[in-house]
């Protein structure tokens, strides 16, 4: 399909139609039709479909598998060897007293026996802890560590997807404000021209006004056109992030409180106990211990029981039980691993872990006031454009009314034109700029789940107008 472009066109495309027109180069497996989605369908879409989430979720489902592998560490271990060997035995024996009587008969002393022969050697070996020095409970606590380590990195994974979407979702939104904003600026630049070229017609204007009624106009095509493109540019944003196939449609509006969300310290509190990033560095803090902790149980001696079967006793060697059990001690007295070397760097380790916590917990603190600034900045903004915009279309109004009467200019009626057009954008930034900084807010605080309760309690909508 082609789709011709011309200013003709585009004055008379509806809004959102210039993303639609975008769009519609897209591959045909692309323009499946998808619902209308609200923000809370679309997030409940993307924890379905995010890869990156599905990727966090088998690591975690790894680690869970591993610590409960160490369940089982106090357990008898069982083990079975079969050897095929060919041997060969020499005993010697000595005659003693009675080497005169052999020598009669002509036997020299020692006796010599020497056996060579093909045996089967079937055994079952059984081997359980009774006391490792502590490397069996290092090594469940380091395992349940690594999974609330898994946990807390799904967790960051999660809260950051979220924000994501917060960007794209809310950020077509403010797209398609700004299309619309642009559509009625021009259609009013339009107007306008047309008044300026029947004003100059009948003598009331000049051609230099209705020029400058023209070059506004040509600008805010090509604003309204760029505006498509932004927003054709998001919408493809959306669909890749919840792998819809096709555009998808926010029904949620953008929105902003009137009121501060809360206090600042109240986020920080919270920050500093919810944060994933946080909780991944305390895990990993509790790894580096119970890593010291295995590192000190090689100075322990380790105590275990014993049992040993032989299932072919025919084939024994002369040397060799039938059956043992019994306990065990080993104790290593001279390691070449330089076992005081390794205490020390797994105490180094856990230092580092330790100083990563306290840099995390500051740049979390430093996250906060900067969000919850971003935050405060971004209603004030929305608040005074708010209670200006009224004033600028009383303002458009009565310079248009002025102009038609040959009292003002042609420029004074555009800039109050552009100036109402400049407010109503502004104003979707700042409620755009509001919702990014609360989910901001919240994801740096640990507690993203909480966007849809803020959304819900804030007091100023904007929607299309």
């Amino acid at each position: 399909m082609t789709v011709r472009w011309n200013s003709f066109t585009a004055r008379r495309l509806p809004a959102h139609a210039v993303g639609w027109l975008l769009l519609l180069a897209l591959p045909a497996a692309a323009q499946q039709q998808v619902p209308p989605l609200s923000y809370v369908q679309a997030q409940e879409r993307l924890l379905q479909v995010s890869d990156a989430l599905a990727a966090a979720d088998a690591n975690v489902r790894g680690k869970q598998d591993l610590q409960d592998a160490t369940h089982y560490l106090r357990l008898p271990e069982i083990t079975g060897e079969v050897r095929r060997m060919e041997f060969q035995k020499t005993l010697s024996l000595p005659l003693g007293a009675l080497e005169p009587l052999a020598g009669q008969f002509g036997i020299d002393s020692p006796l010599v026996f020497e056996q060579r022969d093909w045996r089967t050697r079937p055994i079952v070996t059984a081997t359980m802890p009774l006391y490792s020095g502590g490397k069996i409970q290092a090594a469940q606590g380091a395992a349940e560590a690594a999974t609330r380590q898994a946990n807390a990195e799904r967790e960051d994974q999660r809260q950051s997807l979220s924000l994501q979407l917060v960007q794209a979702y809310f950020g077509q939104q403010l797209a398609e404000q700004a299309l619309q904003v642009r559509e009625d600026v021009r259609d009013g630049l339009q107007r306008h021209l047309d008044d300026a070229g029947a004003l100059e017609r009948e003598g009331f204007a000049t051609r230099a006004q209705r020029l400058q009624a023209t070059v506004a106009r040509d600008k805010s095509e090509r604003e309204y056109q760029k505006a498509g493109y932004d927003l054709a540019t998001l919408q493809s944003a959306l669909s890749t992030l919840l792998r819809s196939g096709g555009m998808v449609q926010p029904t949620t509006p953008l929105f902003v409180s009137s009121t501060p969300v809360g206090t600042r310290e109240e986020f920080e509190q919270v920050a500093l106990n919810r944060h994933p990033q946080i909780e991944r560095l305390r895990a990993l803090i509790a790894q580096a211990e119970q890593g010291v902790r295995v590192q000190k149980a090689k100075f322990k001696p380790q105590l275990y029981l014993f049992g040993q079967y032989d299932f072919k006793r025919e084939d024994a060697l002369l040397t060799e039980s039938d059956w043992a059990f019994g306990i065990g001690l080993r104790y290593t007295f001279l390691s070449p691993s330089m076992r005081p070397l390794q205490l020390s760097a797994a105490r180094q380790q856990q230092d580092q872990a330790e100083a990563g916590l306290r840099e995390a917990q500051n740049q979390v603190l430093l996250g906060v006031r900067k969000a919850w600034n971003e935050l405060e900045t971004a209603r004030q903004q929305y608040l005074l454009l708010d209670s200006s915009i009224a004033q600028a279309d009383e303002n458009l109004r009565l310079q248009a009314l002025s102009f038609r009467e040959g009292q003002a200019t042609s420029l004074d009626v555009i800039d109050a034109r552009l100036g109402l057009g400049s407010a109503r954008i502004e104003r979707a930034q700042a409620a755009y700029q509001y919702d990014v900084a609360l989910a901001q807010l919240l994801e740096v605080s640990g507690q993203i789940d909480r966007f849809e309760e803020f959304r819900r309690r804030a007091d100023k909508v904007l929607i299309h107008e």
